[in-house]
């Protein structure tokens, strides 16, 4: 049962991959406002969604026990997204901001392919990075927008649950299955590469 729902799970989120460009910066022409659309914002591009998830797919397949080692690196996915956002609002402006999203899903792609296991400290940082590009483009999505707060209060919940989501198919799979979850880590290092092509 578990395995079956963790396969649906990952062709689901598998059948996404497509609508990878909807996620980039201003692709959306400023349509955001308020909670709902900063809630759907991060699952309607696969780079976004597919960062999110894997924080949590990692964190689940690489930890040595629940607690903490399942939260070190979701949190600090989420508070420098919110950190980078709040630095893309103000204008801050980093460079090559689309290639470093791109880094980062060859990277948790790889995390997830080899299980590898990161001191806390180490995985914090290594995500965070990683985060605050992506949150930085979002920052500049909503800088001419009213209501930013109500819409990064929506995309932090948003990439909370994604965490969640890839934490609980993780954890399922952690000693159900060998394949699937490198299958699913090597579909993302070729989002990733793909991306990395298109943007430098």
């Amino acid at each position: 049962m578990r395995k079956t729902t963790a396969s649906k799970t990952l062709a689901l989120l598998a059948a996404l991959l497509p609508f990878a460009a909807s996620a980039h910066v201003g692709v959306d022409g400023g349509m955001h406002h308020g909670f709902s659309t900063g809630f759907l914002h991060p699952l309607t591009g696969a780079d976004h969604l597919a960062a999110m998830v894997a924080v949590g797919f990692w964190s689940a397949l690489a930890a040595r026990r629940a607690w903490p080692d399942l939260l070190w690196a979701p949190l600090a996915f989420a508070g420098m997204l919110l950190v980078g956002a709040l630095m893309g609002l103000a204008g801050v402006q980093l460079p090559a901001v689309e290639p470093m999203i791109a880094a980062s899903l060859l990277v948790l792609g790889l995390l997830v392919v080899t299980r590898v296991h990161l001191p806390a400290a180490v995985a914090m940082v290594v995500v965070g990075v990683f985060a605050v590009f992506h949150g930085v483009a979002h920052g500049y999505e909503l800088a001419s927008e009213q209501g930013a707060a109500l819409t990064l209060a929506g995309m932090v919940c948003a990439t909370v649950l994604l965490h969640v989501a890839g934490i609980a198919v993780g954890w399922a799979l952690r000693n159900a299955n060998a394949w699937l979850p490198r299958v699913a880590g090597a579909a993302v290092v070729v989002l990733g590469a793909s991306l990395l092509a298109q943007a430098v």
